[in-house]
């Protein structure tokens, strides 16, 4: 038995092991990249971060929009986009709204379509009781609740409210998670995925600023390999087992 060999199996036992027995990162990235495991990113995770940048930032959320002054200072540095530097007058400062980001009548009006909205029983929660209209944001979004949105809400909500172009990159992320969630995938299909998901990439980066993009709006690219490897995303993701802890709990 060669030295690999016994360090595969050995990783094999050590990935299995009980949680209660630490091992340190940096020996767990050893047995990532040397022995050639793969890493499990959790696809309910990435939409859930995807979501939440996407509406944050397009709602203008105070303190979790992308879009603030340190962002369209990095603007200044790294993209030729002159429309969207700060305007300073003197003393103040002013930013001038992007294209990205919609007006405070849109934004009411998508609270409002959210505050009456209605889902079938067991495919979502209720994200009306989520809906602060005084503030203007969401409270308390669950990774499900996130999954919806991404994949059915944000094509509707903001089909007529952002320009084509933008609008069109959006839905594009969509359907791209749709796609991966999908209860039949053929390799072909995977690699339309994964070569649509790169082009998607591309139109962001030209739509949003520079800080929009963290690991998270990274991590996406990779779903699709993570798919062809490791199987569906339905026998990977922890749904059945928060429904079963919610039903054990009651």
């Amino acid at each position: 038995m060669s030295f690999r060999t016994s360090l595969v199996n050995f990783s094999d036992s050590f990935l299995s092991a009980p949680t209660s027995y630490y091992f340190s990162n940096f020996f767990r990235l050893y047995i990532y990249i040397f022995v050639g495991g793969t890493q499990k990113w959790v696809t309910t995770h990435i939409e859930k971060n995807v979501f939440e940048n996407i509406f944050n930032t397009v709602m203008d959320v105070k303190g979790k929009t992308k879009d603030n002054i340190k962002a369209r200072l990095d603007i200044v540095l790294f993209c030729n986009c002159k429309n969207m530097e700060l305007v300073f007058d003197g003393s103040r400062v002013a930013k001038p709204r992007a294209s990205f980001v919609l007006e405070k009548n849109a934004q009411l009006l998508v609270y409002k379509w959210l505050k009456i909205l209605h889902f079938l029983d067991g495919h979502a929660s209720n994200i009306s009781r989520l809906v602060n209209m005084k503030e203007c944001r969401l409270y308390g979004m669950k990774s499900n609740d996130c999954h919806v949105f991404v994949q059915t809400l944000i094509p509707l909500a903001y089909r007529d409210l952002l320009p084509k172009g933008i609008w069109g990159a959006l839905k594009e992320i969509s359907h791209f998670f749709k796609d991966i969630c999908s209860s039949k995938l053929n390799v072909d299909h995977i690699k339309r995925i994964e070569t649509n998901m790169v082009e998607t990439r591309s139109k962001l980066e030209m739509i949003f600023p520079p800080s929009f993009f963290d690991s998270m709006e990274h991590l996406p690219i990779h779903l699709p390999f993570e798919a062809k490897v490791g199987g569906l995303v339905q026998y990977r993701w922890m749904y059945p087992f928060e429904r079963l802890d919610i039903t054990v709990a009651m």
